[in-house]
């Protein structure tokens, strides 16, 4: 009786475990990429890498009544972020938590009994740094561009930060710096703004004939989930080759190729 019992127990536990394999994975970093560039196209491409990621959450948002069938089809609009922002508010977020951009917490909850998560994306803890307020995800990306530049920079401005009306709500959320210029050359500018890049950073030179403010480099880290809106609007339009102002011109940064995030440029 008791072997049968174990038998029994272990055969179940087999197959809890061969349902558990067979769940869709989502990638959450492709999933990411997805959800920062696809509103910012003028069409309904895909994301390359992204479609099997963004269908298994379309479909969970559509079982859970916020996502409309038309929209399960693997390209991160706006509809699929409104979706993904009504379902954030149901678990009870607002504010940054509550963009349409999904956070390893509520990509987890909607994926229960639905779909696993691979490539967790976390903006770590909000700390001081240099007198600004910074997640640990930037801060290790800034040391790193630091580290290729051989010299520090000076925060001008950090993240979780309401202070400059002409920022556009970016400071708002994690991942956004504006870093000063100051006694560089032009040269130089051009490099910090390669190597910010490099890292994992959309960055650009910003000139006083593009707004009110002062010669200074802005900085979005791409895939910071605790991005505002704002500076999810500036991290798509990086990736496809515009200048993050609100005209939406080219790109007048030096070329890197390829445009990676933190996690990838690691890996590499």
């Amino acid at each position: 009786m008791l072997a049968t019992t174990a038998a029994a127990a272990v055969g179940s536990a087999v197959t809890g475990r061969a349902a558990h394999a067979a769940l869709p994975v989502v990638d959450m970093e492709a999933l990411i990429k997805a959800a920062q560039i696809d509103p910012r196209r003028a069409d309904s491409a895909i994301t390359a890498g992204s479609k099997d990621s963004v269908l298994a959450v379309e479909r969970a948002l559509q079982a859970k009544g916020f996502l409309s069938a038309t929209y399960v089809d693997g390209h991160f609009g706006t509809s699929t972020v409104a979706a993904y922002a009504a379902y954030q508010r149901s678990l009870g977020y607002s504010g940054l938590d509550a963009t349409g951009l999904p956070g390893q917490t509520s990509l987890r909850a909607l994926g229960e009994q639905r779909f696993t998560v691979t490539r967790v994306l976390s903006p770590g803890s909000v700390v001081s740094f240099r007198g600004a307020q910074v997640n640990t995800r930037t801060r290790a990306m800034l040391l790193e561009a630091e580290r290729l530049l051989g010299g520090q920079l000076t925060i001008t401005q950090g993240s979780y930060s309401l202070s400059d009306p002409t920022s556009a709500g970016t400071h708002d959320g994690g991942g956004a710096l504006d870093l000063s210029v100051s006694g560089m050359s032009t040269t130089y500018r051009t490099t910090v703004v390669s190597r910010l890049r490099r890292v994992g950073f959309a960055a650009w030179l910003r000139t006083p004939a593009q707004g009110d403010w002062p010669y200074h480099i802005h900085a979005i880290a791409l895939a910071d989930t605790d991005q505002s809106l704002a500076a999810q609007h500036q991290a798509g339009d990086y990736y496809l080759g515009r200048n993050g102002l609100a005209n939406r011109g080219a790109d007048d940064g030096p070329a890197v190729t390829p445009k990676q995030t933190w996690e990838e440029y690691q890996r590499v």
